[in-house]
């Protein structure tokens, strides 16, 4: 089946221009808040309570906890056992993050010193231009988010000359040793600078920094690649190219909603954090934030337990990550049957050892979509000789017990500082999405 004709590219630019303006998980979920408050949605806080006039009613809701965010809206007539339809993502991506104690250096180098957050493809962060950003806890309680959008730091690779070896043994990295990045000269190390320097490029009073979440990412923008530009190179597409899907498919279906389509289920975005260290936290996958909103949400259109126990029996997720496109350098690495290729269309994981979630029923939901939507899929399968990855789809599973589907766009590079993937196959994993939401 080929690609719809009506392939969008304004949503792959969107997705280009939200890849850029969202470095760390902090800053995307704010970006994705931004794009919900434009579509009417209403943020509630969970300290407060729910069961209030302004929060029983139909219409869109979310809630923002660091680095992740859960919103969902209600259509008219909605009860409280009414299922939901969830598209579930993650907004973390491999990095190098700074380490409690930063300042260091030596040998008249002033350094920056990081821990390996995931399990980046650490060639790929050699000789790049890298900016900084994150999230600073102010000593009120409150937080700043930061940008230093421009080349500030370099992990310089050791010249040929001096390890002649690497020609041969190939590249070896000591992950302690190797990947400090440089950001500056000078013979004395003086503990403070670089929050120093960050207070003052976010126009905040010098120690007014209590705490600070902090990541290198590549300034270099997404682009285009290719003869006919069929091809995307940029960074995060692992996850925020899913995140980015899911929230103009929940707009796309609110809008739907409120224009009089009837939906039978609520549609929510579950956008998580840590996916990359295994999702165990307040705001990873592994934690209670996506059944204690969805309970509150139930509660608060007046359900009982039996309602949330309903509503749940009746629920399917979507867990929506990246997947791999077969290689051409290295084919014998996948498996000989399923070779999904780069705008193929979405892409519908399978394991039987439930390193994926999505079992026969799963499949059928997910196809189903793809048919409303005029969207062609592709299906992926690990060789048996290699490991598989996994994802929050599991997870979400066994959790909450609600039928969970895994899905993705296949890429190459994954994990890379710089990944690659299809120009279409955004557009076409929102359109399914979207019809998921809807149908």
């Amino acid at each position: 089946m080929s690609a719809p004709s009506r392939f969008d590219r304004g949503h792959t630019d969107d997705l280009m221009a939200f890849l850029a303006a969202s470095p760390t998980p902090y800053h995307a979920v704010a970006n994705v808040a931004a794009r919900l408050d434009e579509a009417g949605f209403t943020r509630v806080t969970e300290t407060e309570a729910w069961d209030t006039p302004a929060n029983t009613g139909s219409g869109g809701r979310y809630v923002l906890r660091g680095g992740a965010v859960i919103a969902w809206y209600v259509p008219e007539g909605a009860t409280p056992h009414t299922p939901f339809r969830i598209i579930g993502a993650h907004t973390d991506s491999p990095n190098l993050r700074v380490k409690p104690e930063p300042d260091t250096g030596a040998h008249g180098w002033r350094q920056v010193a990081v821990e390996i957050y995931g399990g980046p493809l650490m060639n790929s962060w050699l000789d790049r231009d890298l900016g900084l950003a994150g999230r600073l806890t102010l000593r009120d309680g409150g937080t700043v988010l930061v940008d230093i959008d421009r080349p500030l730091l370099r992990v310089p690779q050791l010249a040929i000359h001096l390890d002649r070896s690497v020609s041969v043994d190939g590249l070896k990295l000591d992950k302690q040793r190797h990947l400090q990045p440089v950001w500056g000269l000078g013979n004395d190390v003086h503990e403070g600078d670089l929050i120093a320097f960050l207070e003052e490029e976010a126009g905040l009073d010098a120690g007014s920094v209590a705490g600070w979440d902090l990541m290198t990412y590549p300034v270099e923008a997404p682009a285009y690649l290719g003869r006919d530009r069929e091809l995307v190179a940029g960074p995060r597409m692992d996850n925020l190219l899913s995140v980015h899907a899911g929230t103009a498919a929940l707009i796309a279906a609110a809008r739907a909603a409120a224009s009089g389509e009837a939906l039978t289920h609520i549609p929510v975005l579950a956008a998580f954090d840590h996916e990359e260290n295994g999702s165990q936290s307040d705001t990873g996958a592994d934690g209670p934030l996506l059944g204690s909103v969805l309970e509150r949400s139930v509660f608060a259109r007046g359900g009982s337990y039996e309602d949330r126990a309903r509503a749940f029996a009746g629920t399917v997720c979507l867990s929506s990550d990246t997947g791999h496109a077969v290689h051409p350098n290295y084919a014998e690495r996948h498996d000989p049957t399923h070779h999904p290729r780069v705008n193929g269309g979405p892409i519908l994981k399978v394991n039987v050892n439930n390193r994926y979630a999505t079992d026969g029923s799963g499949r059928a939901v997910f196809a189903a979509a793809c048919e409303r939507a005029g969207v062609p899929f592709q299906t992926f399968v690990s060789n048996n000789s290699m490991p598989c990855g996994t994802t929050i789809g599991p997870i979400t599973a066994a959790r909450h017990g609600i039928s969970t589907v895994d899905i993705g766009v296949a890429i190459l590079s994954m994990h890379s500082a710089r990944e690659l993937c299809g120009a279409e196959d955004p557009f076409l994993l929102a359109e399914a999405l979207t019809a998921f939401l809807e149908g």
